[in-house]
C-alpha cells in the first residue's frame, strides 16, 4: 500500500496533509526516514511511526451502538441526523455503515462496520440471523398472539412472515410488554406483524442481533468497539 494512503486511512490527515508530514521528515518506516508518499509498505509487517508514535494499521472496525430515537440508520441524509453523525472522527474516516436498519423512532442495538463481507452474511435471508426486540404494545397480548406469531402472519402487502418467537412479559388491557425474536428484516416488520393481529407498537427497542446482546452500559447515542471475542462470535 502507498505510504500516504496508509497514513490517510489511519486518520493522520488528508493525502495533502500527510505529504506535508512526510516532507518534514516526521515519518519513519522500519527506523528509516521516508519522504516519498508513493513508498510502498506492507501495513501488517512494516513498522511505521509518526514523530515516534507507531501507526497501528486496521482494515476493519466493528462498533456496537445504542441507537436513540430521532436518528436514522443511514450514512448520510439531507434532513435528519444519522448514526454516522454520532461517531467521532477517528471512526468516521473508516467509512462504516449500519448493518441493517432501525426505524427512526426505534432504539437499541445497531452494528456499524466497514466489513462488507460480514455485513452481507449477517443480512442474508438464508442465514436467518435472529434479532430480538423489546416492545410496549397497545392492548392485551395473549396466547392467541403467541400462536399466530409462531406460525407466521400475513403483512399488509400480502407477505407471509417466517415464524417469530413471542414472549409476553406483561399483559394488561391497555398495555403489554413483550419480547419478539425474528429472523427477517422486512421494512417496519415488528410493527406490521402486530398490526396484522390488530395491535399497535408504541415503543420498540432492539436488544440483540445474532450472538451479540446490547451492552447495558451503553447509554442512548453512545457506542463502543466490539471485543475480539464478540467479533469472532459474529464471524462464526
Amino acid at each position: 500500500m502507498r505510504l500516504d494512503k496508509l497514513l490517510a486511512n489511519m486518520g493522520y490527515g488528508s493525502r495533502k496533509e500527510v505529504k506535508q508530514l512526510l516532507k518534514k521528515g516526521a515519518v519513519r518506516v522500519n527506523g528509516e526516514t521516508v519522504k516519498d508518499p508513493a513508498c510502498k509498505v506492507e501495513p501488517t509487517a512494516d513498522e511505521v511511526t509518526i514523530l515516534g508514535e507507531r501507526v497501528v494499521y486496521r482494515e476493519f472496525i466493528y462498533l456496537m451502538m445504542n441507537k436513540p430515537q430521532g436518528v436514522i440508520s443511514a450514512t448520510e441524509d439531507l434532513r435528519d441526523r444519522t448514526v454516522i453523525d454520532l461517531l467521532d472522527a477517528e471512526y468516521k474516516h473508516f467509512q462504516p455503515f449500519p448493518v441493517g436498519r432501525l426505524d427512526k423512532d426505534t432504539e437499541g442495538f445497531l452494528l456499524l462496520t466497514n466489513d462488507g463481507k460480514l455485513a452481507h452474511e449477517l443480512l442474508s435471508p438464508k442465514k436467518e440471523v435472529p434479532k430480538m426486540y423489546y416492545a410496549h404494545i397497545e392492548g392485551k397480548v395473549g396466547e392467541e398472539d403467541i400462536r399466530k406469531f409462531a406460525e407466521g402472519v400475513t403483512l399488509d402487502d400480502g407477505y407471509f412472515t417466517k415464524p417469530g418467537e413471542l414472549k409476553v412479559l406483561k399483559s394488561e388491557e391497555l398495555r403489554s410488554e413483550i419480547e419478539l425474536t425474528i429472523t427477517e428484516g422486512k421494512f417496519h416488520q415488528v410493527k406490521r406483524m402486530f398490526e396484522a393481529v390488530g395491535k399497535r407498537v408504541i415503543y420498540l427497542k432492539r436488544m440483540s442481533m445474532g450472538p451479540l446482546i446490547l451492552d447495558d452500559q451503553l447509554k442512548l447515542g453512545s457506542y463502543r468497539e466490539l471485543t475480539e471475542e464478540e467479533i469472532a462470535l459474529l464471524q462464526k
